[in-house]
Order: structure tokens, then sequence, then C-alpha cells
């Protein structure tokens, strides 16, 4: 064993006694691409996915004199039922790492909001008593679905009655032309879907749209398009 970690993890509200020797944590890509006709190949950047943590904790089933508890030490069963509570729970918890030098100085910190994907229990004679606990871990984000409502189209207006003196020239009244703030996530089967009731509508906004879009896959948030009735 070595000298006292100049980092402190927590998991929840638990405090893990010995702060683990790796820490790994992997921001994925999201990012695809698409090829145009002129262009060749391009890029269209997205948010990453969920940040992925892992680390392999030693849990002390004795008392070591550098290991760092809350309350007074307690055996490797304590933690061990936390992780499994926290487990069962299908909650997510915040996973804390503070860094600080030899002196104490701090330096920054990790405060992220995750879910326990899995963990591994390995007890192994070479640890003695000791037992070693491999995490993952992956970052939680809240989320809410939203409701959009539509419409429906104004019923026709009733034929007037017959009468005898010779029809009039009726006049077709002037389409209603609306816009439409594009967001993020958005793409034009998508708008069509929201407000056509039909995804299949989404040619009708291209061709309405041509000035200002190029490529009818790609849309950015913040366009403001013309929506035909």
């Amino acid at each position: 064993m070595g000298k006292r970690s100049g980092y402190d993890f927590y998991l929840g509200k638990c405090l893990f006694p010995l702060a683990p020797e790796k820490l790994t944590v992997k921001i994925g890509n999201n990012n695809s691409t698409t090829v145009l006709m002129n262009d060749g190949e391009i890029n269209i950047l997205k948010q990453p996915k969920l940040t992925e943590i892992e680390f392999e904790a030693l849990i002390p089933q004795v008392r070591y004199p550098f290991a760092r508890y809350k309350g007074g030490f307690k055996k490797a069963e304590y933690f061990l039922s936390i992780f499994e509570k926290l487990k069962i729970a299908r909650r997510p918890v915040q996973f804390i790492v503070c860094r600080r030098l030899p002196r104490g100085r701090r330096l920054y910190n990790t405060n992220i909001r995750v879910s326990l994907e899995e963990y591994q229990i390995t007890e192994n004679a070479k640890e003695g008593l000791d037992v070693k606990v491999k995490f993952k871990l992956k970052q939680y984000k809240f989320f809410g679905t939203k409701t959009v409502t539509i419409k429906p189209p104004a019923a026709p207006e009733a034929p007037p009655a017959a009468s005898t003196e010779p029809p009039r020239e009726q006049k077709s009244p002037p389409q209603e032309t609306k816009t439409y703030t594009v967001r993020k996530g958005d793409c034009l089967w998508k708008i069509a879907k929201r407000l056509y009731g039909n995804g299949a509508q989404y040619a009708k906004i291209f061709e309405a749209n041509r000035d200002k879009i190029k490529n009818p896959n790609l849309i950015y948030a913040g366009q403001v398009l013309t929506i035909p009735a």
C-alpha cells in the first residue's frame, strides 16, 4: 500500500476509502458524414455521446492507517451493500472526484450525474481479504417529452342558397403563409409531420424555400422557413 492519495472519490454520498489508481473518462463521437454531389464528403457535427467512466477500486476488509472513512472504519460488506442499493434503486447519482496537491491545495474537481451501468466484484488471494470492484458509469441527462397541438383545418363554408341572379365570379381567398423557425434536431420530414401530420409533405416545404435550402437533408437551427398552406 502507498501513501495517502491526493484524490477523493465519491459515488453518491459514499466516500471510497482508497482512491482508485486509474480513472478513464471517455467522451464519444456522435458526428456523421454525408456525400454531396459537388462538394464530396462533409461532416455533420452533433452533440457528443454520453460520457462513459471506468475505474477499479480496492475496498479494504481490514483497517489501514492511510484509508479514509466517513464516521470511522467500515468493512467491505458495508460498501458492497451501498453499491447494490444504488444499482437496484435505478436512480442517477453524483460522481465526484476531488483533487488536491500534497500540501492540501485543491485542484479542479469532477462532478457529473451518472447511472451505475455495471460493477464487477473480484476477490483475489494476492489482495488478502480485500475486495476489488470494477465500475462502469455513464453520464445521465434528465429529459422530458414535449406535446405539440396542431389545429385541424377549418370546415368549408356552406354554399350560398340558389338565386335567380347570374352567378358571380368567385375569388379564391389568398393562401395563408406561415413561417417556422428550425430547432436543434429538426429535419424537413419532422417539420412536415409536425405541421401537416404527414412527413411525406416535406417536399412542399423544400420547394417553398429553395432560396434558403440547397440540400433538403441539411437545415440548421435558427433558419426561418416559409410554410405554405
